[in-house]
């Protein structure tokens, strides 16, 4: 390829660092008397580096060579000016194309690269979901464990419907409940079963119950304060503020 008509076509690339070694040198030279050109080349380089910080993936090995050889395939029109504009517009104009074509192609990579490094942080934050969900659980068995081993805790079992049965175990030291349903059916579609504490006839959310499983401990939500009791209702999934049914069962708290 030859650039002794109009090196201000080869800034962009030159800029790209997608010149061979020969028209790298011509291009330099050429910088070295041409300070519009040379300032367009700093523009670039600057405007590409900023761009390529969002790219953590290396190219491949031979990517240079086979987008150099590629390139040698494709016609490159020569830009020509209209009979009645001056050259130094023509020129511009010509600049202004190159740089166009530059940044689309920076924006391109740096697209593909935002992309990539969008997904590497969407995955740090599932894996940070996962182990904060991890720690939750973790805590919570602790806790009722803590509960059904306290040396104050007492318990009291009774009937649920369907042939199931719960037991309520009440530690006073740690101002906690846990609950132990088994054989307990699964609710309706759509609907999950909800544990409340009974602050004399007002019922505050106490936690939902899995669903599908014969027989379930879990440690019931919040303080047990005033409560004297605990209730089981049927609720949408997600649970209610306070109930919309009427109770599935209610306990009284062991003395």
């Amino acid at each position: 390829m030859s650039i002794a008509d109009d090196p201000h076509t080869l800034t962009g690339a030159y800029a790209a660092h997608a010149l061979d070694d020969d028209e790298r040198a011509e291009v330099e030279e050429h910088l070295a008397r041409c300070d519009a050109c040379a300032q367009e080349v700093r523009e670039l380089a600057e405007t590409a580096s900023r761009l390529g910080l969002a790219v953590a993936t290396a190219p491949r090995a031979g990517m240079r060579d086979d987008v150099l050889r590629r390139i040698a395939t494709v016609r490159q029109d020569v830009p020509r000016a209209e009979p009645d504009t001056a050259p130094g517009r023509a020129a511009h104009r010509t600049r202004r194309a190159s740089r166009w074509a530059l940044a689309a192609c920076v924006a391109a990579a740096a697209a593909c690269g935002g992309t990539g490094l969008w997904q590497h942080q969407r995955a740090q934050e599932v894996r940070e979901e996962a182990r904060q969900t991890q720690q939750q659980v973790q805590q919570r068995s602790e806790e009722l464990a803590a509960v059904l081993a306290a040396p104050d805790a007492k318990s009291r079992t009774g009937r649920l419907p369907d042939g199931a049965s719960g037991t309520v175990v009440v530690s006073a030291a740690r101002n906690r409940a846990a609950f132990i349903a088994a054989d307990l059916p699964d609710p309706p579609r759509g609907k999950v079963y909800q544990l409340w504490f009974d602050d004399g006839g007002a019922m505050r959310p106490a936690g939902l119950m899995d669903s599908g499983r014969g027989t379930e401990a879990m440690l019931m939500d919040g303080p047990v304060d005033r409560a004297t009791g605990m209730g089981i209702t049927v609720e949408p999934a997600g649970g209610s503020d306070r109930p919309t049914t009427a109770p599935v069962a209610l306990m009284d708290f062991p003395a």
